[in-house]
């Protein structure tokens, strides 16, 4: 756990993949944890770890300083998983970003708590409003709106800001590309005052049926990436094969560069984010997701 002092993401165990320290967690587990800390109140930010963030991580310094700044890590891509085995750093299994984001709905219509939904095309998100509502008569969602504003322009960005702030949610989820959302939420988690945040990708466009997931065995295969290849193959055919190429050697860096001693998993232990100073951001990818 790398975020900010005093964070309340319990002591989790976590096992050091890719530059960042992951969490030894179930599904279940996970819940549970964001759960404490959504009650402490304190801004929590949350990101997960596949096959993409891991080679960006590896020739992108700035990139890997950007995600250590975060709270929670969970493995997201059953390539982690399988890493973390190979590399002697054992993860019980995956912590699916979209599956993590539908249990925590869930949980919020349990506890009553209000999410914001932030992020993708306007009518992407006020379907997947309509939906989550429908799903979860109970809940209250504390507002929505797309991903589309001038992330340049300062003003803008504010505006945004402000009115999640003024929405006061207990969970932000926040649908645009890497690292637009990385950025975003580490840059005003004070001023969103968020208790728990944590970017959820393309999920916007699953939950409103614009695609749709990997069948269950095609995920426990490992080739969710694949299916999503065969629905939008001019959009994915580049970035899977030059991240597969890049994951594959990224993971035998990490095991070059590991000391032994560190290979298994250990208590993760609270530390102040550091900001990333602007000049060494990571380049922002246009679109919303």
């Amino acid at each position: 756990m790398r975020g900010q002092e005093g964070s309340a993401c319990g002591s989790a165990r976590t096992v050091p993949l890719f530059g960042l320290d992951v969490r030894v967690e179930t599904l279940p587990e996970a819940v549970a944890a964001i759960d404490a800390a959504i009650q402490a109140r304190r801004p929590t930010l949350h990101v997960v770890l596949n096959a993409l963030k891991a080679s960006e991580i590896a020739g992108d310094p700035a990139m890997r300083e950007l995600l250590r700044s975060f709270d929670m890590v969970h493995a997201d891509g059953t390539s982690i998983v399988w890493a973390s085995r190979i590399l002697g750093r054992r993860l019980p299994e995956r912590v699916a970003g979209i599956d993590l984001f539908v249990a925590l709905l869930a949980l919020a219509a349990q506890r009553g708590y209000r999410p914001y939904l932030l992020g993708a095309r306007r009518e992407v998100v006020e379907e997947v409003a309509r939906r989550i509502e429908a799903q979860h008569p109970g809940l209250k969602l504390a507002g929505w709106r797309d991903g589309y504003w001038d992330a340049n322009d300062p003003a803008a960005e504010a505006a945004v800001v402000a009115a999640i702030r003024e929405a006061r949610p207990d969970l932000l989820f926040v649908a645009m590309p890497t690292p637009r959302k990385e950025l975003f939420l580490a840059r005003h988690r004070d001023e969103l005052g968020v208790p728990f945040s944590m970017g959820v990708g393309g999920s916007f466009d699953v939950l409103a049926g614009k695609v749709t997931r990997a069948p269950r065995w095609m995920q426990r295969a490992g080739l969710e990436w694949f299916h999503r290849f065969l629905q939008e193959p001019r959009k994915m055919w580049k970035r899977y094969l030059v991240t597969n190429s890049h994951f594959a050697c990224a993971g035998g860096a990490d095991r070059r560069t590991t000391p032994p001693a560190a290979r298994g998993a250990r208590p993760s232990s609270p530390r102040r984010a550091r900001p990333v100073p602007a000049a060494r951001r990571p380049a922002v990818r246009a679109g919303p997701a």
